[in-house]
């Protein structure tokens, strides 16, 4: 199938957050053009433009590029990634980049949503997680792109280092009040090679307690339900009519494009992820050597077993005919034993139709997943 979806990543940043381990480099522009010349040279993997049902921009972010930057960008990539009508095209921003004038330019290159990496409206929380950005700054940017009709999502984080569940039920309420159409919740996860990881190392910081945890993500699926949002995957929440399709595609395990450092591209079976080093991406593309970073070919067994567990992580659970429809095999071919375990455990349900985790089983989720990745013999 002909990738309808198409991810871009944009590796760039004003600061690099303690707890950050994505592909971006900071305090850099002076890479910027060169970015440019090296995605323009990946885009010529594309023979044909693509017709796109979503196209999303990531990062990094890339609101930093600025309104010209962006237009540079969609200019870039139109020639290649050409979005129906109709299409989803996102972008992810920080608060502090936000202007009237990026808004505007978003919207005249066909944007239609944005990704707000707020990760809290407290001043605590915010410098605790080393951001640079105040609470006031979401606020105004939540009303300035909703004035424009672009559809918002806020990126919420929880278990920050000294951060409280009161404090997290402030901050949902707080995300709730701004009224945007998607809200996205994080649990704190200390990366290896993070600045935050080597302080937990030294005693320096430490992680919540996993009690806190839980009754910090119940806490979040209590107040965004009861706020009417819908909880349609583990860590996102959606107003009716307002979820991301292509978050959607991702889940559903549709093919994808990908460009950019540390990009992953999917072909249903097969996900080639770039060499994450910015700098070292644009070196290679630019004297044409292999870009590659990691192959995952999956046979049809392994690619089944994949989708069993991203369709699990959605409320929606996972119906046996469709599964079958899309993948050729019989769940319970694959998973029969770890779904009996499940249900007696009180993880899961089954209706003899359609298998979803309850609220427990998406507590322990992660730790589910062997059991049908890498099946007792």
């Amino acid at each position: 199938m002909e990738p309808r979806h198409a991810y871009v990543h944009v590796p760039f940043c004003r600061h690099r957050c303690g707890y950050c381990d994505f592909s971006l480099v900071a305090g850099r522009d002076d890479l910027i053009d060169r970015y440019f010349a090296a995605l323009a040279v990946e885009l010529e993997r594309v023979r044909e433009p693509l017709d796109l049902d979503t196209l999303y921009l990531g990062g990094g972010t890339p609101s930093h590029l600025g309104p010209d930057g962006l237009r540079r960008l969609f200019d870039l990539l139109h020639v290649k990634l050409r979005p129906v009508a109709g299409a989803e095209v996102s972008i992810e921003c920080n608060p502090e980049d936000v202007t009237a004038a990026l808004a505007e330019a978003a919207l005249a290159c066909g944007v239609t949503r944005a990704s707000l990496g707020a990760q809290s409206l407290d001043a605590a929380t915010l410098r605790a997680l080393d951001r640079s950005h105040a609470a006031d700054d979401v606020r105004r940017t939540v009303a300035l792109l909703g004035e424009r009709g672009l559809a918002v999502n806020v990126d919420l984080m929880t278990a920050a280092p000294g951060q409280s569940l009161d404090a997290v039920e402030r901050d949902l309420d707080a995300a709730i009040a701004i009224g945007p159409q998607h809200v996205s919740v994080y649990c704190l996860t200390w990366e290896k090679g993070t600045a935050f990881e080597g302080l937990r190392r030294t005693g320096a910081l430490a992680a919540a307690d996993e009690g806190d945890e839980r009754a910090m993500f119940e806490a979040a699926i209590d107040r965004l339900e009861a706020a009417g949002y819908e909880h349609e995957e583990v860590s996102n929440f959606a107003r009716p009519g307002h979820r991301c399709r292509h978050n959607e595609a991702y889940w559903d395990c549709r093919p994808w494009e990908a460009f950019g450092p540390g990009a992953a591209r999917f072909d249903g079976r097969t996900r080639i992820t770039n060499h994450r080093s910015p700098v070292t991406w644009m070196n290679r593309v630019l004297t044409g050597d292999d870009v590659t970073g990691d192959v995952d070919a999956m046979d049809a067994e392994a690619a089944a077993r994949e989708r069993l567990v991203v369709g699990l992580r959605r409320r929606a659970g996972v119906e046996r005919a469709a599964f079958r429809a899309a993948s050729g095999l019989d769940l319970d071919d694959l998973a029969a034993p770890a779904i009996t375990r499940w249900v007696v455990q009180g993880l899961a349900t089954d209706d003899g139709a359609t298998i979803r985790l309850t609220r427990a089983g998406l507590l322990v989720s992660d730790s589910l997943w062997a059991d049908v990745l890498l099946p007792k013999g």
